[in-house]
């Protein structure tokens, strides 16, 4: 195995998960480049414009990154119509696939690519654990909802799109990662928190549903791990071994935040 990478190139970095490597990586003394469409966002990296769809000076980071990790997606904290679902699946399809084209590009590629997906790639499973080898991909389930048919469509065309990239001198690496819990702001485990701070932390459905979640530090830990390990490449899941029913989840937010009350959200 090789040591850590010192030039760290993040594509869309300026979200949740992006802000946690760059801090990770920024205190282990990398050299950290964000390439962001919005305005700089600081924590001891630098910032590049670019617009995730066309080729531009932008291009010129990876020349010089050894490590490549796109976690570019617009939020999917949003109400599904048909803008926000087109916003959703463009914003990972087509930064995947230009990052492909300028790496193809590349007089001295990155040695590794690692780019966002998401665990929801999986069939809604109660019966057996979905793991990288056996899993099976979901969206042709009888019974399931036009949200997570939407869901698991969006995360095979984002992988499609990643591994039809043409990057022979590249290792890649499919991020099929689980929520990612930290304490920061704006993530997903505060606004776990303010539903429950507003008495509607109950059980969604039957509550049965499993709630699969990673935590911060293991997620940072993980990223390392898969770059200093050479051998890895493919899809990757990023979870806990120990998923949590929905209705014990919300339990224990209840508890934590001292919330005596949780409304639950019935099936319609």
């Amino acid at each position: 195995m090789k040591t850590l990478s010192p030039r760290v190139l993040l594509a869309g970095g300026s979200g949740q998960v992006g802000t946690l490597l760059t801090r990770h990586f920024v205190d282990a003394g990398h050299q950290v480049t964000i390439l962001t469409r919005g305005p700089g966002t600081g924590h001891g990296a630098r910032s590049v414009r670019w617009d995730g769809r066309s080729l531009g000076a932008w291009t010129a980071e990876l020349d010089s990154a050894d490590v490549l990790i796109n976690l570019s997606g617009r939020s999917v904290n949003c109400r599904y119509h048909e803008k926000n679902r087109r916003e959703i699946l463009q914003s990972r399809t087509e930064s995947t696939a230009i990052l492909g084209k300028a790496i193809a590009q590349c007089l001295r590629p990155p040695r590794l690519w690692m780019n966002a997906s998401t665990a929801t790639i999986y069939r809604h499973s109660l019966d057996r654990d979905m793991d990288e080898v056996t899993g099976e991909l979901g969206g042709e389930e009888l019974n399931a909802p036009g949200a997570w048919r939407f869901s698991m469509d969006v995360a095979k065309r984002w992988e499609e799109a990643f591994f039809s990239a043409p990057t022979p001198l590249t290792r890649k690496i499919a991020l099929r990662s689980a929520m990612t819990m930290s304490a920061d702001r704006g993530g997903v485990f505060d606004a776990f928190l303010r539903i429950v701070r507003f008495g509607l932390g109950g059980q969604l459905g039957d509550g049965k549903q499993y709630v699969s979640w990673i935590h911060s530090a293991d997620f940072v830990n993980a990223i390392d791990f898969l770059i200093a390990d050479e051998s890895l490449e493919g899809p990757i899941n990023l979870a806990s071994p120990r998923p949590l029913a929905n209705n014990l989840f919300m339990r224990g937010l209840r508890e934590a935040s001292g919330a005596a009350v949780g409304l639950p959200a019935r099936d319609w």
